[in-house]
């Protein structure tokens, strides 16, 4: 696939939600492009959304009006623009119904002197135009397949008729005059930043000052919701890999009500939905659900990395820290606010006709099988540490079979500049560490190597993530659930699991106590994904890491019940959930739990019916080992939700490694 690489960016709009998102992130990834940044500061830009890049040598801020063919020409000369990103328009609906004629100045109007501009000059080599997901109108409720890009054009409001409008001339200076353009058309976006007439930080603002949330209509209206930095790494590929005259959706195929959204912040903010949500008056036409395909732009290699509660986390966060970030928006926060346009400043009117005085003009200068793996395209490929380990050697089995493409790591973990050169060289989509001291041949061994058990559990565990967060890459880390005991509030035998979010609270044994300290600092890094293993079994009955094969070949056995992980089931969901872009900790263990004895009169049933075996109490196993071992049972719901088809441990354990190990 050929790249694009472009030297002089012109961004505009960039002072506004989205595309101050993909400046940042240009601006910071790339600092051989010089990215010149063009808003005029209406209503809903803010310099401030452009902190993060004014002390950056490549970036440059002009303050200007797209529809001024003056400035626009001038600028792409003076600055030898040889690429624009169009995101510059009016995008509030609401809004649109009052003055439809601002939308067809700003969009239709704005984007035809901007392509004017472009085919004067004769110096643009890319065009991308951001659209919207709106111009498609209104998709049928029970659709299972969604818009793709050469579906009908129906749109239903002046907003998206104008973006309509905007592409077509796009299409035509394409087609008339060779000019290489590319469009998008997105679902919605939220996150950091957003000016609050959009419903999520609208419905944030209001929670956050005991108000109701007012819905229009009876909330049963879908829509899909993108975290912006999803979003703006969405941008990033389709500059570098976008084929010209093309369209791309950028879309998610997760939908939800807006009674739905409403009814999330409520619980996020502890208040009660029956009682703080408001239905009012509908739209004059609200249209009731847009659905995209978006596999043309998962064909270049992108794929949304952030789940919907992480995103709203986040975003809760943000405003919460930052609540005048926008000035006096308590216009902004009415059910159906109406914007006067007037540059420089923000007028709403009210809903009895009068205009609040809440000017607010920005003050800041900004200096210049029926396996789990569904099929994964060739643009994902993965990087896996621990190619001498166990986890590690059947991760690249796994991949060899489902023909994902996959490199070993070379570098060591705690080795900073090698894990760099590993990603550099590779060019990874996602990092899988399965790579750590267990012991040599069990736990023990941590307690007379602890500065080796640190060095790699510890400060290699750290630096990795640090590397791949660095790199905006999503880490898969394989930890363990020894990291627990049976407690008053989880007695052994209750069914009463450790959950994710639970504080460890064994450190019986030194290997324990740095697994239990470097899964609470990754807390941190909301770039990886903790599977949590825990007494870990295969098909595979004689590798001697294998669980079953160390019980079977001890002399005395404890019996007491764990949760347990069979990685035949397992692995193969390890590498779906890094195609869905999880993050966070997970209970990575079958549901339930299953006892030694259990295990072992399996194995006398499927594999030796003349093994016998004995039992020793914990006082007497503690006389022969170092250190103490973790017995637990761990609440594996999370991955069960996210995974309906997983089977309970003994289910597990039959169908995985006693049937096809069966003697007969």
């Amino acid at each position: 696939m050929a790249t694009y690489t472009p030297k002089n960016i012109l961004i505009t709009g960039a002072a506004g939600f989205i595309a101050s998102h993909v400046a940042n992130r240009l601006i910071r990834n790339y600092p051989g492009y010089k990215i010149v940044v063009l808003d005029k500061l209406d209503y809903c830009s803010n310099l401030k959304n452009l902190l993060p890049s004014q002390s950056s040598p490549n970036f440059k801020f002009v303050k200007g009006d797209i529809a001024s063919a003056d400035l626009v020409n001038y600028l792409l000369v003076a600055e030898s623009i040889d690429t624009i990103m169009h995101f510059a328009a009016q995008t509030h609906v609401d809004n649109s119904f009052g003055n439809s004629f601002e939308f067809t100045k700003n969009n239709i109007y704005g984007t035809h002197v901007l392509l004017e501009a472009c085919k004067v000059t004769g110096q643009i080599r890319r065009f991308i135009h951001v659209s919207t997901d709106e111009v498609y109108g209104e998709t049928d409720e029970d659709a299972v397949v969604g818009n793709h890009e050469a579906s009908q054009l129906l749109p239903t409001n002046p907003y998206s008729a104008t973006k309509a409008g905007a592409e077509m001339l796009v299409m035509a200076y394409g087609r008339s005059y060779g000019l290489p353009v590319i469009t998008t058309r997105g679902n919605n976006v939220y996150g950091p930043n957003q000016f609050p007439e959009k419903l999520i930080p609208k419905f944030i603002l209001l929670a956050m000052r005991g108000k109701t949330l007012p819905i229009h209509g009876d909330g049963s209206n879908v829509r899909s919701y993108l975290y912006c930095e999803d979003v703006a790494e969405a941008f990033e590929v389709i500059l570098h890999k976008g084929e010209v005259g093309h369209v791309y959706n950028v879309g998610t195929k997760k939908e939800r009500r807006v009674i739905d959204v409403a009814k999330d912040i409520c619980k996020l903010f502890s208040m009660d939905p029956e009682t703080n949500i408001q239905c009012v008056e509908n739209r004059p036409f609200n249209d009731q659900r847009y659905f995209l395909d978006d596999q043309k732009l998962k064909n270049l290699g992108w794929s949304e990395r952030t789940i919907w509660e992480e995103g709203l986390k986040k975003t809760i966060a943000w405003y919460t820290k930052n609540p005048e970030w926008w000035g006096d928006v308590a216009g902004a926060l009415l059910p159906h606010p109406r914007m006067l346009m007037m540059p420089g400043s923000r007028h709403f009117e009210s809903e009895d006709g009068k205009v609040p005085s809440v000017s607010n003009t920005p003050r800041m200068i900004v200096p210049t099988s029926k396996s789990f793996i569904s099929p994964l395209k060739p643009s994902f490929k993965f990087l896996i540490y621990g190619r001498t380990g166990w986890i590690g050697g059947i991760l690249g089995q796994l991949c060899e079979k489902h023909g994902i493409p996959f490199e070993y790591g070379r570098g060591r973990l705690e080795n900073r500049a090698s894990l760099m050169a590993d990603i550099q060289n590779i060019k990874p989509t996602h990092v899988f560490s399965a790579a750590g001291v267990t012991g040599r041949p069990n736990v023990d061994w941590c307690e007379s190597h602890k500065t080796k058990t640190i060095r790699t559990n510890v400060v290699g565990t750290l630096t990795l993530a640090d590397v791949c967060r660095q790199h905006e890459l999503l880490m898969m880390n394989f930890a363990t659930g020894c990291i627990f005991e049976y407690d008053a509030a989880h007695p052994q035998g209750s069914g009463i699991g450790f959950k994710e979010e639970d504080k460890p609270n064994f450190i019986g044994s030194f290997y324990s106590k740095t697994k239990a300290m470097v899964e609470e600092l990754l807390r941190e890094y909301d770039n990886v994904c903790t599977l949590r293993v825990q007494m870990p079994i295969s098909s595979d009955l004689n590798n001697p890491r294998n669980f079953i094969t160390k019980i079977s070949r001890y002399n005395k056995v404890v019996n007491i019940p764990n949760s347990m992980t069979i990685l035949d089931e397992l692995l193969p969901i390890s590498i779906e959930m890094a195609k869905r872009n999880l993050r966070g900790i997970w209970n990575f263990t079958n549901p339930g739990a299953v006892s030694h004895n259990e295990i072992l009169e399996m194995y006398k049933t499927y594999i030796d019916p003349n093994f016998q075996w004995t039992n020793f109490t914990l006082e007497e196993q503690a006389k022969v080992i170092v250190a103490p071992r973790s017995n637990n049972e761990m609440d594996a719901s999370k991955l069960k939700k996210e995974f309906p088809e997983l089977l309970p441990i003994k289910e597990s354990l039959i169908k995985y490694v006693f049937e096809p190990n069966k003697r007969t």
